[in-house]
């Protein structure tokens, strides 16, 4: 056998037994080997789940995007939304960046490109439409097109809290306001008489935990007449009694929060088929005693007890151990906390995790008004000012708001003490207000 043989054999079987690798890696859960790199912090979670943004051969389709994003861009009031760009006036810019497209800015797989946000977003990509920006505002001069986005300035989508009408409304409001209240969550109304421990409606051929029994009898379900068998069983007819619950049994009732969770980062996962997520697949440190825990609506809230104070502290800090998590209870905010806990704080007027990344929101359905949980913390997240009009300003004022969110010290404090830098978004705005009124007195 000639060397070139056993040359050709070599390759030919080396082929074959890459080809029969990948073939079984497909079959498996395991897809790492086909990522082309890593994905972005907000998607690495799905990254396994190819099919949620991809279509094969074809690349990614906008309209995966809009499943995912829409809510919020709409809730965003996008500055930059797709009718933008379909203006005839939009030709000569969309020759250069086509905007109308997601993928045109962001791109996955590509870590090198991610910025402090977790995006990828080219670094000149404000540059195509505002390259003359210094001309028409001179407190713009000298400025590099790489800060557009820095914390305080300008967010592409999410302008809400950086519109100069909102910076001049809010300019001289003081650090902590004088009421700062967070909105009391809407409880259930009762629909008759408390139910006790011994009115459960378990399976007779089941043996129940009395302790359980006494924990859901102090909860507000039972003061709803919400049964066991509401949960473990559920109104699909023919159903049969579950031990264990997922998210899937407490939508009946709490559509808004389980559209939410699936929504963020906690449950993804769970929407793009995935097995749930848990801390061990974060990259964020967490607790490595809790790196298998499973995360649903009970994982947080209890199986039995539901208890929302649970929920909003030991819970995320159960997981949760980077530095702005660890530095929580030594915070104002955990003061706040625990005076409001004990009775000595006014309702409202304590900070959990939960306050400022599962904010709550007011949901109108006619005449109907409820205050909700958003369980969706991709809705404030990154970029960060994206918090300010739904969090911050519940307590503070808006210049403190932006300055406290542009300091990566102090959010690793936990906003112990004071901002120590100055965002100039507000000063920019009150002087272009005040020049622009001596013009039109001239």
């Amino acid at each position: 056998m000639t060397r070139a043989r056993i040359f050709w054999g070599f390759l030919i079987s080396l082929n074959l037994l890459l080809a029969g690798f990948f073939i079984w890696r497909l079959q498996t859960d395991n897809q790492q080997a086909f990522l082309p790199g890593k994905a972005t912090h907000g998607h690495h979670q799905i990254e396994l789940a190819c099919e949620a943004c991809h279509i094969p051969f074809e690349g990614v389709p906008q309209q995966a995007c809009i499943d995912c994003h829409a809510k919020e861009l709409e809730i965003a009031n996008d500055s930059h939304a797709e009718s933008v760009f379909t203006d005839p006036r939009s030709l000569a810019e969309l020759e250069l960046l086509n905007a109308r497209l997601c993928v045109s800015c962001h791109v996955e797989h590509h870590p090198e490109m991610v910025t402090t946000m977790g995006v990828t977003v080219p670094d000149d990509h404000c540059f195509h439409c505002h390259f003359d920006i210094a001309e028409q505002r001179p407190t713009h001069t000298e400025m590099d097109f790489n800060t557009c986005a820095a914390a305080g300035c300008h967010n592409y989508h999410d302008n809400r809290a950086l519109y100069e009408d909102f910076l001049l409304q809010h300019s001289d409001e003081p650090g902590l306001l004088a009421t700062p209240l967070v909105a009391e969550r809407d409880e259930p109304e009762a629909v008759g008489p408390l139910l006790s421990s011994r009115e459960h409606d378990a399976p007779t051929d089941r043996e129940v935990d009395p302790a359980l029994l006494a924990e859901w009898a102090g909860t507000v379900h039972a003061r709803a007449g919400v049964n066991c068998s509401n949960c473990h069983v559920g109104e699909s007819p023919g159903a049969r009694w579950s031990d264990s619950l997922t998210h899937e049994a407490c939508e009946s009732c709490h559509e808004n929060e389980v559209s939410g969770f699936l929504a963020g980062k906690h449950g993804m996962r769970l929407a793009s088929g995935l097995s749930p997520m848990s801390p061990s697949l974060a990259r964020l440190p967490m607790d490595s005693e809790a790196a298998q825990r499973e995360l649903g609506c009970t994982s947080c809230h209890g199986a039995h007890e539901f208890d929302t104070a649970q929920a909003a502290v030991d819970s995320c800090l159960g997981c949760h151990t980077d530095t702005h998590s660890n530095s929580y209870k030594d915070s104002l905010h955990f003061e706040l906390w625990q005076a409001e806990a004990s009775g000595l704080g006014a309702p409202g007027s304590g900070v959990s995790c939960a306050t400022c990344h599962l904010p709550r929101e007011t949901h109108k359905k006619s005449d109907d008004k409820r205050v909700l949980v958003q369980h969706n913390q991709n809705m404030n997240l990154q970029p960060n000012e994206k918090m300010i009009r739904g969090v911050c300003m519940k307590c503070h004022g808006l210049p403190f708001s932006i300055d406290a969110l542009a300091d990566p010290v102090l959010i690793e404090r936990n906003f112990k003490g004071q901002p120590s830098r100055h965002v100039e978004s507000v000063d920019m705005a009150v002087q272009r207000a005040v020049e622009d009124l001596r013009r039109k007195k001239k």
